[in-house]
């Protein structure tokens, strides 16, 4: 899915409008799809207090508070009465629910006096075009809310949030439990500093004009199930182990076997046709006890002393790699020899950062940082924005593909474009949940998806994996091992 900037979002509200759907109508669509949203989930509630701005997001709440209200929910609308200079559009809209005796208007303080037991409040204040930081009584009023224990929804954009970046310091956020956004989702939504505001994303079809949202360009996409149901490629029942790749997995140092053991047992789980680890003699117990399918190449004694050339083979290179200087050196010896795209993880990438080896990693490469490790290798930034915008611009000069991890982790392009994933969860924080992607990754690319998409395809894959984990055993309580075990649940979920 394609995410619109601010300017972007007007245009196609616009163009909506000029194909034909009168603005008021348009509104009425907006309302009716959170209408319908909050009908279903809220059913035993038996109050909304809905606080509305000036603008169009404050027309949908009148609209909404209207519907909610036919529908024989009680509904107070709180106003700032002090300043009613409305768009035409909520106006109208306003002037609706002012004929309709059993909505009573208030002003935003009066939410101070109010009993708040089986209520809920909708925030329809600020929409997507705001571009500064509240202040005065519309801040005040937010910072309020935020401490009311209440369910809480925000519509299209939680007042006091850009869409496009991250506000000021200090500049109140609507604090939301679900936020209903329309058509999109916007990138403040994907980035931890600004995400954190919205709570659980539900993105509704309003009908905005299909022609111009498929003319329209932008960098910024999410990687969604529709968008990976294109690229999965499902198990050809006549192919054979050659058919699917040769996957080898380079990691491991004393005390670390338990990382490459992971990433190897991902990579099988992901349909690496072969599968090999090269690491030190101290690994091979572990990796041929719990991994007997995995072919095991010894490379030193603790630690990792040569990376051995096969031709036709994806290498995956960096879970518990260790810094040795051997290590180091074997490293560098290998990327001086090998020209095919890799995927480096970890230690890899620390080694590469602590020697300026950067030019080394050979182009369409696949590196797959965590915030740290990304500032270790390009530099400090001052908020996640930047580093995603630090990453197209390295993406870019060094002809690679960035994996950068978080919660929603991003796929950045060689060409700059940006992929947000929307799968996953907070029970992957665990050590080893990184190693698992560097072997799907490794595993997808071996079985010749296109790099780009192996890239999509792989985290989506990770995050999904780990949902069902999550699902079954808690975020807590999952392990990264978890994970794997679930990887054939996602083939099998999109196998049905």
């Amino acid at each position: 899915m394609k995410i619109f900037s601010s300017a972007q979002l007007k245009a196609c509200d616009l163009a909506t409008i000029q194909s034909g759907t009168a603005s008021i109508h348009l509104m009425e669509r907006a309302a009716a799809a959170c209408f319908n949203w909050i009908k279903n989930e809220f059913r035993s509630i038996s109050r909304f207090y809905i606080f509305c701005g000036t603008g169009n997001n404050g027309g949908d709440g009148f609209a909404i508070a209207r519907m909610l209200e036919e529908c024989g929910f009680q509904v107070d609308v709180f106003i700032d009465k002090e300043n009613q200079n409305f768009s035409e559009d909520a106006q109208l809209n306003f002037k609706r629910i002012k004929k309709i005796n059993t909505i009573r208007i208030r002003d935003f303080f009066e939410i101070n006096h109010i009993n708040l037991e089986n209520a809920v409040i909708i925030d329809s204040v600020f929409g997507y075009g705001l571009n500064r930081p509240l202040n005065g009584r519309a801040a005040a009023m937010i910072n309020h809310l935020n401490q009311l224990d209440v369910p809480k929804i925000a519509i299209d954009v939680p007042s006091g949030l850009y869409v496009d970046g991250i506000s000021e310091k200090d500049s109140p956020v609507f604090g939301a439990d679900v936020t209903l956004t329309f058509q999109f989702c916007k990138r403040s939504f994907l980035h931890p500093e600004t995400g954190r505001h919205c709570g659980k994303i539900v993105i509704l079809d309003i009908g905005l004009d299909e022609t111009l949202i498929r003319r329209t360009q932008t960098f910024y996409n999410t990687i969604d199930e529709e968008l990976i149901r294109l690229i999965y490629k499902p198990r050809n029942d006549y192919g054979h182990k050659g058919t699917y790749g040769k996957s080898i997995l380079v990691g491991g140092s004393y005390g670390k076997a338990g990382a490459i053991m992971m990433a190897t047992d991902a990579a099988m789980r992901a349909g690496s046709g072969l599968t090999f680890t090269i690491a030190p003699d101290c690994a091979n117990l572990i990796l041929q006890s719990r991994i007997p399918e995995a072919m095991f190449i010894g490379a030193g004694e603790q630690y990792i002393n040569k990376i051995e050339l096969q031709n036709n083979a994806v290498y995956g290179i960096g879970p518990g790699l260790g810094k040795h200087r051997y290590t180091v050196d074997a490293l560098s010896e290998f990327l001086e020899n090998h020209a095919a795209p890799v995927v480096l993880d970890a230690d890899a990438l620390n080694i590469l950062a602590e020697h300026q080896k950067l030019d080394k990693i050979p182009g369409f490469s696949v590196i797959t940082p965590h915030p740290l490790e990304f500032e270790r290798l390009f530099g400090k930034t001052n908020n996640s924005f930047d580093r995603v915008e630090l990453a197209r611009k390295k993406a870019a000069e060094l002809e690679i593909f960035i994996v950068l991890k978080d919660h929603h982790t991003a796929v950045i392009t060689p060409d700059q474009k940006v992929f947000y994933n929307t799968t996953g969860n907070s029970g992957m924080a665990k050590g080893g949940s990184g190693d698992v992607l560097t072997g799907i990754l490794t595993s997808l690319i071996a079985q010749n998806y296109d790099i780009e998409k192996a890239c999509l395809f792989g985290v989506w894959l990770h995050g999904k994996a780990g949902d069902f984990a999550a699902s079954r055993y808690s975020k807590e309580a999952m392990l990264p091992t978890d994970l794997i075990s679930s990887i054939g649940n996602v083939f099998t979920y999109l196998n049905d």
